[in-house]
C-alpha cells in the first residue's frame, strides 16, 4: 500500500471529503503508475479518482465498530514517535 494512504475510518471528527479525495488520488496515482497523467488520459484518470472517492465515502459511511472513535492528534503524536525510532541519526 502507498505510504501516503492514511487511514480515515473512526476518527473523530469523521474523514472530510478532502481527505478521502486525496486518498483516492494516491491510490490512483499508484495503480496506474501516473502521478499527473497526459491530457490523454486525464478524463479516464479523473473518472477513476471520482468514483474511487465515492466508493470510498460509501464504504466509511456503511462500516460499523463498538471501538470509540480515535482521536486525530493523539495517532498523529504515536506516528511521530514512531517516525523518530525509525530515524534515529546513529552518530
Amino acid at each position: 500500500m502507498c505510504r501516503n494512504i492514511r487511514t480515515l475510518y473512526n476518527f473523530d471528527p469523521p474523514a472530510t471529503d478532502a481527505e478521502i479525495r486525496a486518498a483516492a488520488l494516491q491510490f490512483v496515482r499508484k495503480v496506474s503508475g501516473y502521478n499527473a497523467p497526459s491530457q490523454t488520459n486525464e478524463p479516464a484518470f479523473s473518472t477513476a479518482v471520482d468514483e474511487v472517492a465515492a466508493t470510498v465515502a460509501t464504504l466509511l459511511s456503511a462500516l460499523e465498530t463498538t471501538r470509540p472513535p480515535r482521536d486525530r492528534e493523539v495517532e498523529a503524536e504515536k506516528a511521530r514517535v514512531r517516525s523518530r525510532a525509525r530515524f534515529v541519526r546513529i552518530v
